[in-house]
């Protein structure tokens, strides 16, 4: 090949990755990064309904939070359906994350579930504990054991991510492990007993959507489709909970009786809530003041995180 008809060449490609890349602001696509939990179902049923078709969005589904958040870090994604402790860690670490949606609140759907032989926390005293523990499983694991006057340092603690979770748990590697829906129900209709769940702890564990700053600045009109989107499928959950079960299960491998159930354990705010949750001092951005200031305690954020830029990000859609 000649040298001028490399150069051809590589200004055609040249040429390519830019018109793929798009050239101004709200060009490509926002790719919103998710793992399975019944909170998050609704970005999937929106898509399902075509309510994203004229929006640039693509959801990335991975199999633990860790995930989600390393695939944030590394630029992976855009945006990322997380718990408030995880999107702290993010911005201890100056990652931007900016927190746009209440996805839910959890009311019992995580956990502590134990071999039939350990009836509470304290007979899991030197006992293998399985936990996602870069993620939220750490966080309720310590409050759990705080609240059952134990600590780290009385149990065996054994990191697994929760994909691992479930065969770990039923192949005996495991005395207890730390986790949430659809997790949660499949052990417990396979025997296993709970110790413990978030129903302990109101408020603590919240589920947010977030977008990275310079994404939304770039896409906010992609990031407000998503909110609508939320919303339209939210209503859909309302008008027809069966249909929307029977959707559901599939991709949590329960049946729909048990999805149902999966979603008793949340509460999802309507849009008039998330305004109020978002924009009221002693709701959301209060929760997470105090959910730092505890993780500091704990020893699970290194350093103090302002927490009030995360719900005040230039371009933010309206709730």
């Amino acid at each position: 090949m000649t040298e001028g008809l490399l150069r051809l060449c590589a200004a055609a490609m040249l040429a390519l990755l830019c018109a793929c890349g798009g050239d101004g602001p709200g060009a490509g696509t926002l790719r919103i990064g998710t793992n399975v939990w019944p909170g998050y179902e609704p970005l999937y049923l929106a898509r399902d309904l075509a309510f994203y078709d004229a929006t640039p969005v693509r959801l990335v589904e991975y199999s633990s939070a860790s995930q989600v958040s390393r695939a944030f870090r590394n630029g992976a994604i855009d945006a990322a359906a997380l718990t408030l402790d995880e999107v702290l860690r993010l911005a201890q670490h100056d990652f931007e994350p900016c927190v746009v949606l209440v996805l839910d609140v959890s009311m019992g759907g995580d956990a502590i579930l134990a071999k039939p032989a350990y009836t509470d926390l304290a007979s899991l005293r030197g006992r293998r504990i399985g936990v996602e523990s870069t993620a939220l499983g750490a966080y309720v694991l310590s409050r759990a054991l705080q609240q059952a006057g134990m600590d780290e340092a009385d149990v065996h603690i054994v990191p697994l991510e929760v994909d691992e979770h479930e065969r770990a748990f039923l192949d005996g590697r495991l005395d207890a492990v730390v986790t949430f829906e659809p997790v949660r129900s499949r052990l417990l209709a396979a025997g296993a007993v709970q110790v413990f769940d978030s129903r302990a702890i109101p408020g603590e564990v919240v589920d947010v959507l977030v977008v990275r700053r310079d994404a939304l600045a770039a896409q906010p009109r992609a990031a407000a489709s998503v909110v609508d989107g939320w919303y339209r499928a939210l209503d859909f959950m309302q008008a027809q909970r069966g249909e929307a079960m029977r959707r559901f299960s599939a991709r949590m491998r329960l049946g729909p009786e048990q999805t149902a159930r999966a979603f008793e354990g949340l509460d999802m705010p309507t849009r008039s809530e998330n305004r109020r949750l978002l924009g009221d001092a002693a709701a959301v951005p209060a929760t997470a003041a105090r959910l730092m200031r505890l993780m500091r305690k704990r020893g699970l954020l290194h350093h103090h995180v302002e927490v009030a830029p995360l719900f005040s990000c230039p371009g933010s859609p309206p709730g």
